[in-house]
């Protein structure tokens, strides 16, 4: 052991070497001693809730590229934090998550606040959990921890470290780097170069690991180059493809005959990065229209493994598309009809979920970054308010909700002070609203848009959907979102009429700080996807 030097002294030594001097939490008792002697070059963001600090560490962790540390309280703690845990997993953002245990003596006793079994607790949401078996192994378990979250397909992690270990004598971590870009097998690149060279009609799907490798100029390029129609995969996570482009068509639906009819007129499609197979409502049919080909590429075996048809090829999307360019030739087909542009939407009262994101369109700023969180609007959200760059779009794939506002915040404290934009529903708000105080707290600049349509829209709407015509719990009223912000130090404005939507929403988007603007939206407007066959 090097003279001197502590568990906590190495494992923030190690955190310095990757950059990760920022950490979100919610503290306990069984961390106290990860804090003594807390360093000056180290900031703690503290969030009210578990979930709150786990997403705010996601947000924070898709800004700078690079896993993010978030600090829980034992096994409460890890509970409370599981929804946010599982959003993270499935959306592959790179968190190394420690929670805090009991001190090694007192665990044959299952003492108060203790974890049984930690590291299964947050299985199967984790890429990797271990509690290490002595206190001098705490060092080199955070080393493999962070590079296996950083390994493709990127994802959470989880430690958890008995309170006592932290004063116990230690080696340092060495510093050492995992290079993780690979190149998928020539001979099926090969393959699928000759098959968007000889099509007539081909497709690109694109997913959020285009955005997630930082592949979105390859992909513009091999868009461009084979004269493909792009979509973006079923409820992704991410942009990753200008929307604005001559070649975008839109957004595909995730129910599976809606798909397999979206893409009837293309011979080969190609997903990059995308799972397209996921559903949110269930109907029958085929996967892919009949004498569609599918190329799925991929970094996660799993993914590439259960996929139901087409013909898989295992490779970092930024790596197999360059490797794929050299191969597929300049196409001299026709463009497909670009997409068209809704029209205008009416100015009237109750205010429409349309006219409150075509205002957010011309009056945001040009670097701003969207968050999204508004099962009920989304279809809308992407019709009126095209994302064209990089990192401009951020949202969950998978569904727990409570992830928007604290990822908004997360992503603000992240960036160099682009504005944030965070388009939450009312429901989707009151699961992490406490993020607002966190908000507060660092001045982040967040504009917060809550669209209040008293309830669960999207529930309600995918009920009538099914016949159900009237859904218990989906109604939501007694809330004052500016009276609750207030509280937590985040000022704000309630709009009823239209006429004062621009006024407000300017006033939000101009400020240095966070701010909430709750807007009465009229309720039953829900557009999920289309209507389903009886």
């Amino acid at each position: 052991m090097t003279d001197g030097l502590t568990v906590r002294g190495a494992v923030f030594d190690f955190f310095r070497q990757i950059g990760a001097t920022t950490l979100f939490g919610n503290p306990g008792s069984t961390e106290l001693r990860m804090f003594q002697d807390w360093p000056e070059d180290f900031t703690y963001v503290l969030a009210l809730q578990e979930s709150v600090a786990v997403a705010a560490a996601a947000g924070h962790a898709m800004g700078t590229g690079r896993a993010t540390v978030v600090s829980l309280h034992s096994a409460g703690g890890v509970g409370h934090s599981l929804g946010a845990v599982f959003n993270a997993y499935r959306d592959r953002v790179p968190l190394l998550i420690v929670a805090g245990q009991q001190s090694r003596a007192m665990l044959p006793t299952r003492a108060f606040l203790s974890a049984d079994e930690p590291a299964q607790f947050p299985r199967p949401y984790v890429k990797w959990s271990r509690q290490p078996e002595r206190a001098e192994d705490v060092p080199a378990a955070f080393a493999e921890a962070y590079h296996v979250s950083m390994t493709p397909p990127r994802g959470p992690v989880f430690i958890s470290v008995p309170e006592d270990d932290w004063e116990h004598p230690a080696d340092p971590v060495e510093p050492r780097e995992v290079r993780t870009g690979f190149v998928g097998e020539p001979q099926a690149l090969e393959e699928l170069a000759d098959a968007l060279n000889a099509c007539r009609d081909p497709a690109l799907i694109i997913g959020p690991g285009v955005e997630d490798d930082g592949a979105l100029p390859a992909v513009v390029s091999l868009a461009e180059r084979s004269g493909a129609a792009v979509w973006i995969s079923p409820l992704s996570g991410r942009s990753g493809f200008p929307e604005d482009h001559r070649l975008f068509q839109g957004f595909l639906p995730p129910v599976r005959d809606q798909l397999a009819r979206r893409l009837e007129r293309y011979d080969v499609v190609v997903s990059l990065g995308a799972p397209i197979f996921t559903y949110h409502v269930h109907t029958e049919g085929r996967y892919l229209p009949e004498g569609t080909r599918l190329f799925h590429l991929d970094c996660d075996p799993a993914q590439t493994a259960w996929a139901p048809v087409g013909t898989s090829v295992l490779t970092t999307i930024r790596a197999g598309v360059t490797a794929l360019l050299e191969l597929v030739d300049k196409a001299d087909r026709e463009a497909p009809e670009p997409r068209p542009r809704p029209g205008a939407p009416a100015a009237t009262d109750p205010i429409q979920a349309a006219l409150v994101i075509e205002t957010l369109r011309e009056l945001m700023p040009e670097d701003a970054v969207v968050v999204e969180e508004t099962p009920s609007h989304r279809e809308v959200l992407h019709a009126r308010l095209p994302i064209t760059r990089p990192g401009g779009f951020l949202t969950t794939g998978s569904g727990a909700l409570g992830w928007g506002l604290p990822v908004a915040v997360g992503r603000a404290l992240a960036g160099s002070g682009e504005r944030i934009v965070c388009v939450a529903g009312d429901g989707s708000s009151m699961y992490s609203i406490q993020a607002l105080w966190t908000a507060a707290q660092h001045r982040a600049p967040v504009t917060f848009v809550i669209l209040n349509n008293h309830g669960y829209g999207a529930v309600k709407e995918l009920g009538r959907r099914i016949d159900i015509t009237s859904v218990p719990g989906t109604d939501i009223h007694g809330i004052d979102f500016v009276t609750l912000a207030a509280g937590l130090g985040c000022p704000g404005r309630r709009v009823e009429h239209a006429a004062e939507l621009a006024d407000a929403l300017s006033d939000a988007l101009r400020r240095e700080g966070p701010s909430i603007v709750e807007v009465a939206v009229a309720a039953g407007e829900s557009s999920a996807y289309e209507p389903m066959a009886r």
